[in-house]
């Protein structure tokens, strides 16, 4: 049971402890992880279920009373006027906000501070770096996050917790930095599924629906290191001998494709989203993120175009996958966490759900080695909690592993 699950279940909550437990175990572990670039608990501004709970905030996200420096130091000093959209809904039913955690620069591939809590000689990923540290490492029960590649799925993989993307355009983006626009995905961290059901439950409260026991996995599964396609297969026949009906599948034609479109579409409308910072600051911005502008803004329209349309096809016929299976699943990364800050990691298993804008999300596999490892776990458009539900039901098969 996740700590989120146990602190609103309990019968007398103590919000005063909970934060003090919270400030105590960053101050503990932090100067080691990086994971906060400001640590300031802001006052309470509604009342809810999530009473006296604090979390995290990516620092993409507004928030009233702190910098948002988009994981760069030319925005250091930047403050927030308001909160984003996001963040005030989870200020309405009670939240406290603990601070911001660390973002790559302008949520990009610039690696941020912050270094994994499993084994801090290795990345935590990115871009939602400090965010998926932040509750891996027991500092706070939840956190923000955001995905437009892989920048949620793949940390929760390498941090060992929960990553949720859920459907696109569900939590709004308002607040939110624009990257690119039409795959950019507000999502959530906490320590398990369970955690993250109970979450979702509170920010939509429409009718949960039962888990999907029917689960697809693709015939070819390509640019997996041999770690995790162990851990992987391990976890597959897991859930089959649980009683789910898992079959190996093809999947559409063209659905190789997905990850260099999503790339493609990220760089054009990305350098467009960017490019008057990039025009002001050159390669301050971040040498990464400054060769992306550039690329981004050398592509030919028609390239964007057909990269457009090859993920709208792809949304067409991966609906039958959707009827025929409830879920799909595949590794939420390469591998483990990369030794090192230098890289946060690879999103190719990532960026064709992003693309699709279905609902995503990390389950913890049983692993033999050191550094965690995830499933990923990915259902049809707007079946979010099913998708919830489903994962809770897989997490219990690999707990009593």
């Amino acid at each position: 049971m996740g700590w989120l699950h146990q602190l609103t279940n309990q019968g007398e909550r103590k919000p005063a402890e909970t934060l003090a437990q919270c400030l105590a175990r960053i101050a503990g572990a932090d100067p080691q992880i990086g994971a906060w670039v400001s640590v300031a608990p802001q006052p309470a501004t509604g009342s809810g279920p999530l009473n006296g709970i604090p979390f995290g905030v990516k620092d993409i996200y507004e928030t009233a009373g702190l910098a948002t420096a988009y994981g760069s130091p030319l925005f250091a000093n930047r403050r927030s006027r308001g909160d984003a959209a996001l963040v005030a809904a989870l200020r309405a039913e009670g939240g406290i906000v603990l601070g911001k955690t660390h973002t790559t620069a302008f949520a990009y591939f610039d690696p941020a501070p912050t270094r994994n809590p499993r084994d801090p000689g290795h990345t935590p990923g990115g871009s939602s770096s400090g965010s998926a540290a932040a509750v891996a490492a027991g500092m706070v029960p939840f956190a923000l996050g955001s995905q437009t590649q892989g920048s949620i799925i793949r940390p929760a993989s390498f941090c060992g917790i929960a990553g949720f993307k859920p459907t696109f355009g569900v939590l709004s983006r308002e607040g939110m930095l624009p990257f690119a626009p039409s795959l950019d995905t507000a999502g959530l961290f906490t320590q398990d599924a369970e955690d993250m059901a109970t979450l979702w439950g509170f920010l939509n409260r429409d009718a949960e629906e039962e888990a999907l026991r029917t689960v697809a996995v693709p015939h070819r599964i390509e640019g997996v290191e041999p770690e995790m396609m162990l851990a992987f297969k391990d976890a597959v026949g897991r859930l089959s001998a649980a009683g789910f009906r898992v079959a190996v599948t093809e999947m559409p034609p063209g659905f190789g494709g997905l990850a260099a479109a999503v790339t493609a579409i990220q760089a054009y409308e990305g350098a467009r989203s960017l490019e008057a910072v990039w025009r002001e600051h050159g390669t301050r911005v971040g040498a990464r993120l400054a060769a992306m502008i550039e690329r981004g803004l050398a592509m030919p329209a028609a390239e964007y175009e057909a990269a457009r349309t090859l993920v709208e096809d792809q949304r067409k016929a991966i609906r039958a996958l959707f009827e025929e299976f409830g879920l799909v699943a595949t590794p939420a990364a390469s591998g483990p966490a990369p030794r090192g800050l230098a890289s946060t990691g690879d999103p190719r298993q990532n960026a064709p759900w992003t693309g699709l804008g279905v609902p995503v999300i990390t389950v913890p596999m049983p692993v033999r080695t050191s550094l965690p490892m995830g499933l990923q776990l990915a259902a049809g458009w707007s079946r979010d909690h099913a998708l919830l539900s489903s994962a809770v039901e897989v997490e219990k098969v690999f707990k009593r592993c």
